[in-house]
């Protein structure tokens, strides 16, 4: 194997795809920011006491873990920041009221996602703290909506879905934690045939928790892009318990406000988020071109409550590495200007001012005449007795 060879679905990212996603990183942090949310860097690794703390068995998995040389504890390299923001959140910041935080950085995977996904996302996302309102449900999918317009996705759908929904059918149902792992990956995967087997189990002889498991293995079923059908045949088809009753009104509140954009929203009961610890809507974006979701998020209330503070909470994510494909190319500079070799302090001073004016300005290298001469598109040159700029070819 040739020494210089990376691991499998780690890759380097080349000038081209490095500018478009420099260019995508930037604009996602100052649509962030316009929206009021405070930019956050949290370390790459930390102890994994806290990193997994809340989440689900699925980031654990996800998560590369070594050993500290210092303190010999077992630490994490971060497979998603949200849980590393709530951390700040309710034990560095520890702010009262409704706090927005945003962030932006590389995440690491043990295993790839999906078909041809890189094991290292580079993760961008907004969080927002203290508020359990819908209102705040609502501002952060038009944070996402209008992020990824910002960087150039168009045609975005909005799929919209409630964990809280499983969550109700579960507790219900007395599922064991296991068992809630097994059918949480079944109902999110679309796996019909556990399911079903699932549902025609009737080693419990309780009629309710035979009505519940029927009701989880539905779940999956309950989709389309008519939000109102979806939720009449969820209201038909499901126990009418206190906090299905309540999760479909809230579907639908949501569905109204964004279908009344003229945006194409679709309702999806077997969308329960990413790893397990969405406890409110949770939602995803789509477009034509990607097979999969472009960005998700949701309500993640109870993930605080391990830090010390159960503050509600709702965020989302996107990775820009997935995006490069769907976005136009940054356009090349069309002001590229040759600059001569050793310059002496005039002509450094030229430079400067020549590069503030917008000008991507290369030296020429002594001794080495060797450079794209296509990339260039005007020279330096000394004439009247001052540096000027002339047009390549004049």
């Amino acid at each position: 194997m040739a020494t210089w060879s990376l691991p499998e679905n780690i890759e380097d990212v080349l000038p081209a795809d490095a500018a478009k996603l420099e260019r995508m990183r930037r604009i996602a942090l100052d649509t962030f920011v316009a929206y009021g949310y405070e930019l956050v860097i949290p370390p790459l690794l930390e102890y994994v006491e806290s990193l997994l703390s809340g989440v689900g068995h699925d980031m654990d998995l996800a998560t590369f873990k070594l050993v500290d040389q210092l303190s010999g504890r077992m630490m994490g390299l971060r497979a998603d920041t949200t849980p590393q923001v709530a951390r700040i959140d309710a034990h560095v910041l520890n702010r009262r009221g409704v706090t927005r935080l945003c962030y932006a950085g590389s995440v690491l995977h043990t295993l790839p996602s999906g078909l041809g996904k890189s094991r290292q996302p580079f993760q961008v996302g907004a969080e927002l703290y203290g508020h359990a309102g819908l209102d705040a449900d609502i501002e952060i999918q038009q944070l996402m909506l209008d992020t990824l317009s910002a960087v150039g996705v168009r045609a975005v759908r909005l799929d919209i879905g409630q964990p809280s929904i499983f969550r109700s059918l579960a507790d219900a149902a007395g599922l064991a934690p296991q068992q809630r792992e097994m059918l949480f990956a079944a109902v999110s995967g679309k796996d019909s045939a556990a399911l079903a087997e699932f549902a025609g189990n009737t080693s419990s002889q309780v009629p309710a928790e035979l009505e519940m498991r029927r009701a989880i293995a539905r779940l999956p079923t309950l989709y389309g892009q008519d939000a109102g059908r979806v939720i009449a045949q969820a209201r038909e088809q499901l126990p009418a318990l206190p906090g299905i009753e309540t999760a479909l009104d809230q579907l639908a509140n949501v569905a109204a406000h964004f279908s009344a954009q003229g945006l194409a929203v679709s309702i999806d009961l077997g969308e329960l988020g990413g790893f397990n610890y969405e406890s409110g809507i949770s939602f995803a974006a789509f477009t034509d071109g990607a097979s999969e979701a472009i960005a998700r998020g949701g309500r993640y209330d109870d993930i605080g409550l391990v830090f010390g503070r159960a503050r509600p909470a709702t965020g989302f994510s996107m990775d820009l590495k997935s995006l490069l494909v769907l976005v136009d190319d940054v356009a090349s500079s069309n002001k590229v200007l040759l600059a001569p070799g050793s310059p002496d302090r005039e002509a450094r001073a030229a430079m400067a001012a020549f590069r503030k004016q917008g000008y991507v300005v290369i030296g020429r290298l002594d001794g080495n005449d060797e450079f794209d001469a296509a990339l260039i598109t005007h020279v330096m040159t000394y004439t009247d007795g001052k540096w000027q700029i002339q047009a390549k070819g004049l």
